[in-house]
């Protein structure tokens, strides 16, 4: 009986550390969603895009929730729309570096709106880390292009030690970067994650001596 109370309460410690408990949805720690747009930039397989951002201070990281991104009607006929997250490459000038995923969402977001974008599977954040959001297309722009929403300042709402970006990153080939002083709407979803606790080692610990 004593085992059978003992595998319950590390089940139950360690369900509450897992990053797999955290809510769908998670905490918008950044977003200039609620700004104007002062225009857009064009996504395609010769036009990639990204943005910048610094995880907060969490010591146990973050599990990434979602993405969201305003987009605006696209033009022509694009396809293959892919959003993604890359770390950091450089540091006195930091670009895109390599792709850590990417994220599941629609393909094909030819109407002006709000789309959000997530992982298949837990994806982790290190703590006060910079990352970049990634966007590319199948089709040249001259084809049709989808268009990423834009504002002329940097005022991002943020919490918990996030950042928003600093500006836009073009690239004609996902490889070489540029930068712009223009600022792409997003939005960041994200789950804390807990350092494991004194209970949750004690649950452990107890549960080992009743196994041995």
């Amino acid at each position: 009986m004593k085992r059978v109370i003992l595998l319950a309460i590390l089940a139950l410690a360690l369900g509450m550390f897992s990053p797999q408990s955290a809510q769908a949805q998670g905490t918008l720690y950044v977003s200039n969603l609620g700004l104007t747009s002062s225009g857009s930039s064009p996504v395609g397989n010769d036009s990639w895009l990204a943005v910048d951002f610094q995880t907060g201070t969490n010591a146990g990281g973050y599990s990434l929730n979602s993405f969201q991104l305003a987009l605006t009607d696209a033009s022509g006929n694009p396809s293959g729309f892919t959003a993604m997250l890359y770390t950091q490459h450089g540091a006195a000038n930091p670009e895109p570096g390599s792709s850590l995923g990417t994220l599941d969402g629609s393909l094909n977001p030819v109407t002006g709106g709000i789309y959000t974008y997530s992982p298949a599977s837990n994806l982790a954040l290190s703590p006060s880390t910079v990352y970049f959001i990634v966007l590319t297309a199948g089709t040249a722009v001259a084809n049709g292009a989808y268009e990423w929403s834009v504002t002329s300042t940097s005022a991002f709402t943020s919490s918990g030690g996030w950042h928003g970006g600093d500006g836009l990153f073009p690239s004609s080939d996902g490889l070489n970067w540029g930068y712009t002083h223009v600022y792409a709407q997003f939005a960041i979803y994200a789950t804390a994650v807990p350092e494991p606790s004194t209970l949750g080692l004690l649950a452990l610990g107890g549960f080992l001596l009743v196994w041995r």
